[in-house]
């Protein structure tokens, strides 16, 4: 930090400031000034610099991209690492709009999370300088920044793809129904605000599956699996536009108000893309396999952060970060959905509720009384359900009654591989025709009674074509299965997988054994 100036009435000033330490949370700036009496309106100017060892943003050099043509910058500032790259109120419950002007070496492309309003060489004529407006009012969770060798491929009028121009034709097909899925995304939550929707296919070092930056969701380069068969994960992020950025929670003790929300959109779109069955097939997976699994073996029944409303003290809020908010999240919005009987009003109350705190940030509290608030008539209903259980106590909740069709399906194709006694399968097209989302569950359930699969991982493998597996997601959940029943042939393949990225999902997840 080098100086802190204040602006007011044409006039620019010296202020006092301190930086004070807190650990975790990083540094607060305080700045002291007489120069400021209620009501004025002033600038504050902050000269500053970052490091390449800020938290937000990560280097790679032209050997760590797919290209390797050329180095790469990309950043992360969810939850709370904006503040290593910007001095700002690095809360979820501030807002504010921005504007920025970028240089950077010539043959290189800056994407921001905001439009761009064009480009021009710099002075020198080696570098080149990209302007960007964000009309629209965000947390600093998603300002957002990538530069690199990068090619745009158009999907339609708002929406583009961005990559490295290895993958770009790839990215294209892989995500050609992006603004289909918008349309629909349109249909159940109300007017898309932000201009543009692009993507950006991020190296294979991003650690996660998506990252919802307005105007430009980044995305892991594990979605190209050459069938459009991950693009649910474009779905999600798709919804963020309304349940995260433009609908924010006020905290992050309130994080499932974005991700509970997000992850009930995203399979409503589901369920007017594939159908309705799809969408309750996906909602039980995820509560059955994400969450049961989370809070029994990664924290305990009891544990703090299996509730919704979490007291996050002055912990990092990346310390609770799970499928905790976004399962149990969903599942309570099911439940509600469920116990009011009416779906198509509940739609209504989600585009309402969206519209109402549009641009806002929004506590549980808050989201509570506007519920009971739409649904008066519906009150003895809604107080059926028990609501400290659900938002403020640890463990799991009570499951949701599912139209578990799809899944009893999944489950029996699954025990004919575990039944003792049984003979293994040989027909594989009733699991080649599967989703991909039922055929993960079909493993899954594979794995959970893998002490009776015995030594079928090579009928498993030929009959299903596992090892030409080219979608991230099944192929991860082959390879688990196989090192959790110490299947040899398997190491070389899973030790190419783990070295081939660095997704969060691929690279913690353990076998549960020694």
């Amino acid at each position: 930090m080098e100086r802190v100036t204040l602006s007011k009435d044409g006039e620019e000033k010296k202020t006092g400031f301190v930086l004070e330490d807190n650990q975790a949370l990083g540094q607060k700036l305080v700045v002291s000034t007489d120069l400021l009496k209620s009501g004025d309106k002033a600038v504050l100017n902050i000269k500053y610099e970052t490091s390449n060892n800020a938290a937000a943003i990560q280097f790679l050099t032209a050997e760590q991209t797919t290209d390797r043509v050329a180095p790469y910058l990309f950043s992360q500032c969810q939850a709370i690492n904006a503040r290593s790259i910007v001095p700002c109120m690095d809360t979820p419950s501030v807002k504010s709009s921005y504007e920025a002007e970028v240089c950077v070496p010539v043959g290189l492309t800056c994407l921001m999370s905001a439009i761009g309003q064009g480009s021009k060489p710099s002075e020198c004529g080696k570098r080149t300088i990209f302007s960007f407006k964000q009309p629209v009012t965000i947390p600093s969770y998603l300002l957002a920044i990538v530069v690199g060798h990068l090619e745009r491929k158009d999907i339609s009028d708002r929406c583009a793809v961005w990559a490295e121009p290895s993958q770009a034709e790839a990215s294209l097909y892989e995500f050609a129904e992006t603004e289909k899925i918008l349309k629909v995304a349109e249909d159940v939550a109300g007017p898309y605000v932000w201009g543009r929707y692009d993507l950006v296919v991020l190296p294979a070092t991003f650690p996660f599956g998506g990252m919802e930056n307005p105007c430009l969701t980044f995305i892991t380069p594990t979605l190209l699996a050459g069938d459009r068969s991950l693009v649910n994960v474009i779905a999600h992020e798709i919804s963020h536009s309304w349940t995260g950025n433009l609908v924010t929670n006020f905290s992050w003790e309130h994080f499932w108000l974005n991700e509970g929300f997000t992850v009930f959109l995203e399979r409503k779109i589901h369920g007017k893309m594939y159908g309705e069955l799809e969408r309750q097939f996906e909602s039980e997976s995820g509560f059955e396999e994400a969450l049961v699994r989370t809070i029994n073996e990664v924290f305990g029944p009891d544990h703090e952060y299996t509730k919704l409303v979490q007291n996050l003290g002055n912990a990092d809020p990346d310390e609770a970060f799970s499928s905790v908010p976004y399962e149990k999240g969903s599942a309570l919005l099911f439940t509600i959905e469920e116990a009011l009987g009416d779906n198509a009003r509940f739609e209504t109350f989600l585009r309402d509720y969206i519209k109402k705190y549009a641009y806002k940030t929004v506590s549980t509290e808050e989201w509570k009384e506007y519920l009971y608030d739409t649904f008066t008539d519906k009150k003895a209903i809604l107080d059926t359900i028990d609501w400290n259980l659900w938002l403020h106590k640890a463990g799991l909740p009570p499951k949701p009654k599912y139209d578990s069709t799809l899944m009893l399906a999944c489950k029996a194709l699954a025990a004919k591989w575990t039944t003792e006694g049984a003979e293994a399968p040989t027909d594989g097209e009733p699991f080649l025709k599967m989703s991909n989302s039922q055929k993960l569950a079909v493993i899954d359930a594979i794995r959970v009674n893998k002490k009776t699969f015995g030594n079928k991982m090579p009928a498993l493998t030929a009959t299903y074509k596992l090892d030409q597996a080219k979608n991230a997601e099944l192929k991860f959940s082959w390879l688990m299965l196989g090192l959790e029943t110490k299947w040899t042939p398997i190491v070389d393949a899973s030790l190419a997988f783990a070295l081939a990225g660095g997704k969060n999902e691929y690279c913690n997840r353990s076998t549960g054994e020694n």
